[in-house]
């Protein structure tokens, strides 16, 4: 209940509920149906919405555009903390990406925006890769001293 001092807790009929969250009675019918949104107070045409109700419908909304599957957004309305999987790039959509030539027939390639990597992280991963390969490169090259077996000892 609520006290004097405080204005009731919003209201809305499903058609009202509709209008707020731009989303046809069809989709809030189903989205409730399907367990993504609570159950009204009420049933049929008497049924009431409240902002808990709105808030759910934004969210879902929003990650619908954001192109989440409705099971991955049932996840994160259930406390799922998985990160946000990336979109698929939309067709005509531009990327760049950086091509790394290590060795013949060893190329990486470095997508900045899809990594979250600053211009400097991927100079400085570059970096990194060149001196591992040389580091790997230099491992098997033949010892100038006397080769040694699994030991250490010299053969």
């Amino acid at each position: 209940m609520h006290t004097p001092s405080q204005p009731p807790a919003p209201s809305y009929p499903l058609t009202e509920l509709c209008v707020l969250a731009d989303l046809p009675p069809r989709t809030v019918r189903y989205y409730v149906q399907i367990g993504l949104v609570d159950r009204p107070q009420g049933e049929t045409r008497a049924a009431r919405y409240g902002a808990s109700h709105l808030e759910q419908l934004l969210l879902i909304k929003k990650w619908t555009a954001a192109g989440l599957s409705l099971e991955r957004i049932r996840e994160l309305l259930h406390g799922g903390s998985a990160p946000v999987p990336p979109r698929a790039p939309a067709m005509g959509s531009v990327s760049v990406r950086s091509h790394l030539m290590v060795a013949d027939g060893i190329e990486v390639v470095i997508d900045p925006g899809l990594a979250g990597l600053s211009p400097e992280q991927v100079r400085h991963f570059t970096r990194a890769v060149m001196a591992a390969f040389a580091q790997v490169q230099g491992e098997g090259a033949p010892h100038t001293n006397q080769e040694e077996n699994q030991d250490g000892q010299a053969q």
